[in-house]
């Protein structure tokens, strides 16, 4: 703790604790930021047990927080004019699967456990982004085809609903909160790719008996730092450490389809459930997210820390201007949203400087971005004749960033499953066209079809953003 930091630790203020309905792989900032908050205001609306068991696949730096305060945080919305905090206490237990593996598998076979929830990140469910088919060479599916304890989201979903079915347990409702087209769909197809491997007749239960909802899910969330513990401190006179940061702004579209139609009352706190998700999901999906991929690294290029310091150039502002009018007509607006006005809501939101929503943070991983953020957006814009020469540069300056260093020639420090190979290709080539070429014959990120109708647009892109610089290539070819 901070000089002059409060002693005293948060501590749930609840008397009683509700029991555990879901179980959530992959406890981040972001769900505890949104997930977590949609539960609380559920069960303050409507009741009901679904009190929360969080899962790290990975570190246990967050239960390791969480656990002194009783697994209580605190949720803090960042409004352009100030700051409000709010206790969160839906949490029951978070643990850390590498620990203990079996202790994941029972919580998500206990009967209780209606939903399995996930926030694992496109490179979690272990798939090809080109494809949507599950990777089986990676090393943790390779791993869990092999053995019974599991190290994916796939594998841990797989043995969790065989428990049950050996059981005769229902099974629970898995439900991704990932940026992914269909993300339902495609977690139901890996899971069922899996159980094929393993089990041909229970891949049969599965296809019959479980509920995979599609869902888009809406709050920037910032990475948390030391500075914010400190500020929360202060704020609120209790020491957390593990508090979540966000934007005021929330939105959630969930497909209604869960097992037994059992589930929290997610409408009464303030989510849309609806019978088809696709129409919010590539709406936000290549409209916020796109630009914002777009914007994450054309900014760090250009030395922008954060998004909002991205924004705050006027040059960036109208390169999110362009990349939108490129976009728009390949969306198909949700009912009763108009697309123009989405566009100035999201410009808003990026402007809030109080989101330190670092340009680093969300370039991380473009291997698995790219295809559902930006691809899907050119090929169909290719198909129908339209302009792409924004989204040209959005492609050109992921290449340049995933060459691994900056104008200025100092090192990047590039975060992505693939980063060791994007490096390694692009060292293999001098001039920035064959980089670019070369990047596009990559089958897990580029199909092959739309690779060679992106040859040469991209190979020119390339060209403008090492010559001249992300920020004096996009005022010169989108002003």
């Amino acid at each position: 703790m901070g000089v002059g930091l409060p002693v005293d630790r948060l501590k749930p203020v609840g008397a009683t604790r509700p029991k555990a309905g879901v179980v959530h792989l992959g406890l981040g900032a972001f769900f505890r930021a949104f997930g977590c908050v949609y539960i609380a205001d559920a069960m303050a609306a409507s009741g009901g047990d679904w009190g929360v068991v969080g899962v790290s696949l990975q570190s246990s730096r967050t239960a390791d927080a969480l656990r002194p305060q009783d697994w209580a945080y605190t949720s803090v919305s960042l409004g352009p004019n100030g700051e409000e905090t709010r206790v969160i206490e839906v949490l029951n237990n978070v643990l850390v699967a590498p620990e203990n593996p079996y202790a994941v598998l029972n919580a998500m076979a206990d009967p209780n456990i209606k939903i399995v929830s996930l926030t694992v990140t496109e490179k979690g469910y272990c798939h090809n982004p080109a494809t949507g088919r599950l990777n089986i060479a990676h090393p943790d599916i390779k791993h869990d085809l092999e053995n019974e304890t599991p190290k994916s989201a796939i594998g841990y979903l797989f043995r969790a609903l065989q428990i049950r079915n050996n059981a005769q347990t229902p099974p629970f409702t898995v439900l991704t909160c990932d940026n992914l087209p269909e993300n339902g769909k495609l977690v139901r197809g890996l899971v069922l790719e899996f159980a094929e491997l393993i089990d041909p007749t229970f891949a049969d239960w599965i296809k019959s008996e479980c509920c995979f909802p599609s869902t888009m899910v809406d709050r920037i969330t910032p990475a948390t730092t030391d500075a914010d513990i400190e500020r929360v401190a202060k704020i609120t006179g209790k020491f957390d450490a593990a508090p979540v940061m966000h934007e005021p702004f929330s939105q959630w579209a969930i497909e209604d389809n869960f097992v037994a139609n059992t589930r929290p009352d997610f409408a009464a706190a303030g989510a849309e459930m609806v019978a088809d998700v696709t129409a919010h999901e590539h709406m936000k999906l290549r409209m916020l997210n796109g630009t914002h991929s777009a914007l994450a690294y054309t900014g760090y290029l250009a030395g922008h820390e954060t998004i909002a310091d991205t924004i705050a150039d006027p040059v960036f502002a109208k390169f999110a201007r362009a990349l939108w009018a490129e976009i728009i007509p390949t969306v198909i607006a949700p009912n009763g949203v108009n697309l123009a006005d989405y566009a100035d809501a999201l410009l808003a939101r990026y402007r809030n400087p109080t989101i330190r929503h670092k340009t680093w943070q969300i370039a991380m991983d473009g291997s698995q971005k790219l295809p559902q953020r930006l691809l899907g957006t050119i090929t169909e814009n290719l198909e129908s004749g339209r302009d792409n020469t924004a989204l040209f540069l959005a492609v050109a300056a992921w290449m340049r960033y995933v060459s691994g260093s900056d104008e200025l020639g100092r090192a990047i420090d590039v975060r992505d499953p693939m980063a060791a190979t994007l490096h390694d290709v692009c060292q293999m080539h001098s001039t920035p066209s064959a980089k670019a070429t070369a990047l596009l014959s990559m089958r897990e990120i580029f199909p092959q079809t739309l690779a060679e109708k992106l040859k040469s647009p991209i190979a020119n892109a390339a060209e403008q953003i090492w010559e001249r610089g992300a920020r004096n290539a996009i005022q010169k070819e989108t002003t």
